[in-house]
């Protein structure tokens, strides 16, 4: 019995006691006087008392479902996430970057936005930013023990590592460092470029048959940052391709983003899950924050 089965037993045995919350619309300050909106996950029981956060990250096709039965919702991954993390007794923030600016994705070059309108690592860097102070001020947030964590998914992950830049001069100004940080398949050629180094315990979780975001810049880059003695963890899970937690079964052909692997050159990026990848690496989640946040 995995994880999801576990939870459906224990709650129908817990009844009301397990029931999650539904998730809030709320609207925080952001960055250039944008109207920034995100989606708040509460955990059940004591609303006065102060609980860790986690800010979650969307990836390159936004926060929302654009087919099936949760169209125009928070898509399956993300709203699973946010109901195991209040289960877990977290909040879980996740900012909308891209719909408070009027996008829906940017994944394949037709959806990047022609208006002008620029909404890159300086912004969604930005917008974590934001969400981190904003966060902090809140009676519910933990922020006395710096209980906040970040996470993120592929473009969400790669916004994660410039959030986390101990060198970047916005990060610096930001105050103390996210308690950790878990990064989904992320693009990490940037990042071996320019002497990243995190200012938190990271996690990366790759795909070892991710032809979209390749794993062998990050398997690099976390080898460069554990000679430097930064506390990174590295996993790479056998046979699994970029999206591989979806709670969605199956794996398709997205032939609008070309493929970066040389064994399929001409061919579409392969997405979707991998059950044994999808079952490890969410309890690895968990695993990761109840060290960092000390329960």
């Amino acid at each position: 019995m995995n994880f999801f089965q576990k939870l459906i037993s224990v709650c129908v045995t817990l009844g009301a006691a397990c029931a999650v919350q539904a998730q809030d619309a709320i609207s925080l300050p952001g960055p250039g006087g944008i109207a920034f909106k995100a989606w708040h996950y509460k955990p059940a029981g004591d609303a006065a008392a102060a609980k860790p956060v986690v800010i979650a990250l969307h990836g390159c096709g936004g926060l929302y479902a654009t087919a099936g039965e949760r169209k125009g919702q928070l898509n399956a991954r993300h709203h699973a996430m946010g109901e195991m993390l209040q289960m877990q007794g977290y909040h879980a923030i996740f900012p909308d970057s891209f719909g408070s600016r009027g996008i829906d994705s940017i994944c394949s070059e037709a959806q990047r936005p022609k208006n002008g309108i620029q909404v890159g690592m300086h912004q969604r860097r930005a917008d974590v930013l934001a969400a981190l102070a904003w966060v902090r001020a809140q009676p519910w947030a933990d922020a006395v023990r710096n209980n906040i964590a970040l996470l993120g998914w592929s473009n969400g992950a790669q916004t994660l590592l410039a959030s986390t830049d101990a060198g970047h001069r916005a990060v610096k100004a930001a105050g103390q460092p996210f308690k950790t940080a878990i990064a989904f398949y992320p693009g990490c050629v940037e990042a071996t470029r320019t002497g990243y180094r995190p200012n938190t315990p990271l996690t990366l979780l790759l795909g070892a048959d991710d032809d979209w975001t390749l794993p062998e810049p990050c398997i690099k880059l976390g080898e460069q940052l554990k000679g430097k003695g930064d506390d990174v963890t590295v996993k790479v899970y056998p046979d699994a391709v970029h999206d591989f937690d979806t709670p969605l079964p199956g794996v398709r052909t997205r032939s609008d983003i070309p493929s970066r692997s040389p064994a399929r050159k001409g061919l579409g990026v392969q997405v979707g899950q991998n059950p044994a990848a999808r079952e490890d690496s969410w309890t690895l989640v968990r695993d990761v924050l109840t060290k960092a946040f000390d329960r």
